[in-house]
């Protein structure tokens, strides 16, 4: 039986405008390389990885070329206008050698963990799709007009994080589909399209490492996290 091809997919076409003025937020330097490299070594150096994609804006091809220069990556894909565009752009063009099993992860997660990445791919032996994602523990208030108006309970919720993994066949026709309706709400993650076609998606324990840097704060909180002050 030939072994199961799994393919990583960075997305990382974003602009980062909540980052402020500078380069985009995954081409920032931490610890004096790209964020974006540390993501991609991240799977580069997982065993269960047989290829890693990358989605990028069009016009970061040359910021793509020096943050990955020498790792061992397919060609770069360009992205679409939004997030879950960039996704479908990038599984599309995946189809002429397609993966059996596609891990989608956040450019601007570097420090998603090995583990992480091996449980998503286990749970993916016994279902078309999984996430990794963290339990919330904070108590939930809802809102309305700066007061609160209850106490959502805590116990089902969970933060979704990446990777999230699926079947390729699967995760590619639920894109395709999601992309024909306009009686959808806005997906914000892959799971969220996985979830309008009907897909179950199992949730792994992910990690507090693999925070999202979004922020010129999340990149202070990062550099802290690499030096290992947090």
């Amino acid at each position: 039986m030939a072994a199961m091809k799994v393919t990583a997919l960075i997305v990382c076409a974003g602009r980062g405008t909540r980052m402020g003025p500078g380069a985009p937020k995954q081409y920032r330097l931490l610890g004096r390389i790209a964020v974006l490299r540390h993501t991609a070594l991240a799977f580069r150096l997982h065993p269960a990885i047989t290829a890693i994609s990358v989605v990028i804006h069009r016009d970061d091809l040359a910021l793509y070329e020096a943050a990955t220069a020498g790792l061992d990556l397919s060609p770069p894909i360009f992205g679409g206008e939004t997030r879950d565009a960039s996704v479908r752009l990038g599984l599309e063009a995946l189809a002429a050698d397609p993966p059996d099993r596609v891990l989608i992860h956040d450019g601007v997660r570097p420090f998603v963990t090995a583990e992480t990445i091996a449980a998503v791919v286990a749970a993916l032996e016994t279902g078309p799709a999984a996430i990794a994602a963290m339990p919330v523990f904070d108590t939930i208030k809802a809102c309305a007009g700066g007061m609160i108006t209850g106490t959502i309970d805590r116990a089902p919720l969970w933060r979704a994080q990446t990777p999230q993994g699926f079947a390729y066949d699967a995760i590619l026709a639920a894109h395709r589909s999601v992309a024909a309706r306009d009686d959808l709400p806005l997906v914000t993650d892959d799971a969220s399209v996985a979830e309008a076609v009907g897909l179950p998606v199992r949730v792994v324990q992910g990690s507090e490492d693999a925070f999202k840097i979004t922020t010129e704060a999340d990149l202070r909180r990062a550099e802290r996290h690499l030096r290992g002050d947090d």
